[in-house]
């Protein structure tokens, strides 16, 4: 396939995907071409995309987002899947002025004070260093899935990113968090430990609780705002972030 330059060569890949099984997913998107990066958080869904990158030696960058405020266990987890799957996972931090810059603004932890600060920091500890992670790349790959919550019901496989001028491509669109369980005790893929005390979605340790039963599986991140929708803005366009704010 040639170049993805627009909404229409998306749609094409994105029947292409669907038809496919992961392993299939992340071979064709590896064969497009240009430089691809899939940015990990290292959460369940992300470990099932870089176990398929390291045990298939695929051509992708693996990247994660090393905001300075992940939880122990995060950390750890990045130096045991490096070292299962023999690849080198790429840390991206926050530069410190725009840390200095934030808490002389709002204070270390204003992000509980506003929708405003909070978005702030965000865009401080992952929006900057996911620029600088993306920066000259055809392909970005990430775990979203539909069933994490009610703002990603409609993920596609893959999408036109207008912004950043590339192809986002989403390999577990369709996976159910069952499935996903299912492959990693199956491949002995190595998780957060988080997960298994009522954590599935994992982010900052200031801003990430467990979730309570029935919850959906994002309850826990920023829990104190009351948007259902809310987000960090990695992954919501730009009028959209905008309007959150």
């Amino acid at each position: 396939m040639t170049a993805i330059t627009s909404i229409k060569d998306a749609a094409t890949l994105n029947s292409q995907l669907a038809a496919l099984d992961l392993a299939g997913r992340l071979s064709l998107v590896a064969g497009l071409g240009g430089r691809a990066v899939f940015t990990t958080s290292l959460g369940i869904e992300d470990q099932v995309i870089t176990a398929e990158i390291g045990n298939h030696r695929l051509p992708i960058e693996v990247a994660t987002l090393q905001t300075g405020r992940l939880f122990p266990e995060t950390l750890a987890l990045i130096d045991e899947t490096e070292s299962q799957y023999d690849i080198h996972i790429i840390r991206y931090e926050p530069e410190q002025a725009d840390i200095d810059a934030y808490a002389e603004k709002y204070g270390l932890n204003g992000f509980y004070e506003s929708v405003e600060a909070r978005h702030a920091c965000c865009g401080a500890r992952k929006l900057k260093p996911l620029a600088r992670a993306l920066s000259g790349a055809t392909i970005w790959i990430t775990g979203l899935r539909r069933g994490q919550s009610a703002n990603r019901s409609d993920t596609p496989f893959a999408e036109f990113d207008p912004e950043r001028n590339l192809i986002k491509i989403n390999p577990l669109a369709d996976w159910d968090i069952d499935v996903i369980r299912a492959y990693v005790a199956d491949n002995s893929v190595p998780v957060n430990p988080l997960h298994a005390r009522g954590y599935p979605s994992i982010g900052c340790e200031p801003c990430t609780r467990a979730i309570k039963p029935g919850e959906p599986e994002r309850a826990g991140r920023w829990w104190w705002e009351n948007d259902e929708k809310r987000e960090c803005g990695l992954h919501v366009h730009e009028e959209v972030a905008g309007a959150a704010q």
